[in-house]
C-alpha cells in the first residue's frame, strides 16, 4: 500500500476521534492539526473560513461534524499530495518485476527480484559430448539450478541504470565441491543511456554476441540452452561497451553493441595486456524492438523480428567460457599424447576468432529464433588452428489461437542443433552431434511462473572410434519468480 495512503488513514483516524470530543470547537481541532504537522497554519485558516461561510450563524453540533471532516479530509488529502511530490517521498509496490521501492519524483527506483529453478533429469544432467558420457550409468538427477537474487533500477535520472545478480545456490558435483556450491556475485553492471542513440555500459555481464545466451534462463522456451551454446558462448566478461539504437521505427531500424572486455571471464583479472573485442549488430527489419526473451506468451500483435550479426576475438589462455568463467574445450592430441589439448601451458596461448548469424521472429503466439556459429581457434605455441561450427533451430506457438479448446497457457516447441567439433582424443579429426528436443511450457503467471517439460534425443559420431551412439533424455523443471 502506498505510504501516502496510511499516513491518510491514521491522520483521518485521529480527526475523526479528536471531532467527536472536540465538537464545541473548530478551533481546538485545527489547532491540534496544525501542531501535528498535518495542516499548515495557512491551510487551517482557509478550512475555518470555509466552515464559517457553510455556517454562520450555528454552533458546531454532532450533525455538524461530517462537514468538518469533509474540509479537513480535503485539505489533508491536498497536503499529503504536496508532501509526497517533494523529494525523498517513495511509493512501495510490487509488479512482474519483483518489489519496487521508487521515489515519487522519478529520480531513484529499486526492484528487487528473487527467482529459482527446481529441475529433474533423467539419465543426464548436462549433455553427453563424448562416447564415455552415452556409456556411464543413468542418472535420476534433482537439483536446484538456478537460485538468484536479482537487484536493480535506475539512480539519479532515469537513464542511470544499475544492476546486479547473486547466485545463491549453485548445485554441487559432490559434498566435498564446496567451491562450486559457494555464493557467487554474476552479475553487476551500470548503463548509462542519456540518448537512445547512444549510451555506454560498464561491468560484468552476459555480453551481447548472441541471442540464445543473453536471453535470461528463466525465459528460456526449453529447460536448458541447447548444445551449441557451452561450445560458442563469449558469457560473462568484465569490461566497458558502447550501445545504442538507431533509425528508431523504421525500416533501417538498428541496435548496435561493441566493448572490449578482459577475456578472462567471470571475476578473473586480466593475466596480459590483451583484450577481448566484442561486437553486435541487430537489424529490427519491421521496424519493431524484439526483445530477449523466447516464445510469444505476450502474443505480439504486429509481426516482429530481427536479424544479428555478432563477431569476437580474443588472445588468452581460454578456448571456452560459462558462467564458472574461463575454460577449456574437450579435446587432445594422439600423436603428441597430449590428452588435454586445450589446456594452456602459458598466458595468451590461443586466439580465439568466432562470428555468428541470426535472427529471431515473433507474431501472435508464434515464436522462432536460429543461430549459426563458426569458431577459429589457433595455438600460438605449436601454430595449429582448429575450427569449429554448430547451429541451432527452434519454433514453438501457442495451438490454442488455432484450436480454441487447447488451453491458453499451454505451447509446444520444438528444436533442432548440431555441432561439429574436434574430438576429444585427435584434434585432427571433428565429433558431429546432434540434439532433437520437443518440449511443451505450462505459463501460470508468464514467464515468472511456468512448468517447461522437454525430451532430447542426443546424437554423436565419433570419427576417432567410429562409433554412432544415441541416448534419450527427458527433464522437467517449475521455474518461479516473485
Amino acid at each position: 500500500m502506498n505510504t501516502s495512503n496510511l499516513i491518510r488513514k491514521a491522520v483521518l483516524a485521529v480527526t475523526l476521534c479528536a471531532a467527536s470530543k472536540l465538537m464545541a470547537s473548530d478551533n481546538a481541532l485545527l489547532d491540534l492539526l496544525v501542531e501535528k504537522g498535518v495542516l499548515t497554519e495557512s491551510e487551517a485558516t482557509e478550512v475555518a473560513s470555509d466552515l464559517e461561510k457553510q455556517q454562520p450563524e450555528k454552533e458546531l453540533s454532532g450533525k455538524d461534524v461530517s462537514v468538518t471532516e469533509q474540509l479537513v479530509e480535503k485539505k489533508v488529502d491536498e497536503a499529503l499530495e504536496k508532501k509526497a511530490a517533494k523529494k525523498g517521498a517513495v511509493n512501495v509496490s510490487h509488479g512482474k518485476t519483483g518489489f519496487k521501492i521508487e521515489s515519487t519524483d522519478g529520480t531513484w527506483s529499486t526492484k528487487l527480484n528473487w527467482r529459482a529453478q527446481m529441475r529433474f533429469t533423467y539419465p543426464y544432467r548436462s549433455d553427453p559430448r563424448q562416447v564415455d558420457d552415452f556409456d556411464a550409468d543413468p542418472e535420476s538427477t534433482f537439483e536446484l539450478r538456478r537460485v538468484r537474487m536479482k537487484i536493480g533500477g535506475h539512480a539519479y535520472a532515469p537513464w542511470l541504470d544499475y544492476y546486479f545478480e547473486v547466485d545463491l545456490q549453485p548445485t554441487r558435483n559432490d559434498s566435498n565441491d564446496a567451491a562450486r556450491g559457494s555464493t557467487r556475485l554474476i552479475d553487476w553492471r551500470i548503463t548509462a543511456q542519456p540518448y537512445e542513440e547512444f549510451g555506454f555500459r560498464v561491468g560484468q555481464w552476459k555480453i551481447d554476441f548472441n541471442r540464445e545466451r543473453v536471453d535470461s534462463s528463466g525465459r528460456q522456451q526449453f529447460v536448458e540452452r541447447s548444445i551449441v551454446n557451452r561450445q560458442f558462448t563469449i558469457d560473462r566478461q568484465m569490461g566497458a561497451q558502447v550501445r545504442g539504437r538507431l533509425f528508431k521505427g523504421t525500416l533501417a531500424d538498428l541496435r548496435y553493441y561493441a566493448g572490449a572486455f578482459t577475456g578472462q571471464g567471470r571475476a578473473v583479472q586480466n593475466d596480459d595486456d590483451k583484450l577481448m573485442y566484442a561486437g553486435r549488430l541487430q537489424w529490427n527489419f519491421l521496424g519493431r524492438d524484439l526483445k530477449l526473451r523466447q516464445t510469444d506468451v505476450e502474443f505480439t500483435e504486429k509481426p516482429t523480428g530481427s536479424i544479428s550479426f555478432g563477431a569476437a576475438t580474443n588472445t588468452s589462455r581460454f578456448t571456452r567460457w560459462s558462467s564458472s568463467g574461463g575454460g577449456e574445450l574437450d579435446g587432445g592430441d594422439l600423436a603428441s599424447g597430449d590428452s588435454d589439448r586445450f589446456k594452456a601451458t602459458e598466458n595468451g596461448q590461443f586466439e580465439v576468432e568466432q562470428y555468428q548469424v541470426g535472427s529471431a521472429f515473433k507474431y501472435r503466439g508464434f515464436s522462432w529464433q536460429q543461430e549459426y556459429h563458426w569458431k577459429k581457434i589457433r595455438d600460438r605455441v605449436s601454430n595449429e588452428s582448429f575450427d569449429m561450427e554448430g547451429a541451432y533451430a527452434q519454433a514453438g506457438y501457442f495451438f490454442h489461437y488455432l484450436i480454441p479448446a487447447i488451453p491458453k497457457q499451454l505451447e509446444l516447441a520444438v528444436r533442432y542443433a548440431f555441432v561439429d567439433e574436434p574430438n576429444e582424443t585427435n584434434t585432427q579429426v571433428e565429433n558431429e552431434r546432434e540434439e532433437f528436443t520437443i518440449g511443451a511450457n505450462w505459463f501460470i503467471a508468464g514467464h515468472n511462473n511456468k512448468i517447461t517439460v522437454d525430451y532430447s534425443r542426443l546424437y554423436l559420431d565419433d570419427k576417432v572410434l567410429n562409433r554412432d551412439v544415441d541416448d534419450g533424455r527427458f527433464r522437467v523443471q517449475w521455474d518461479i519468480s516473485f
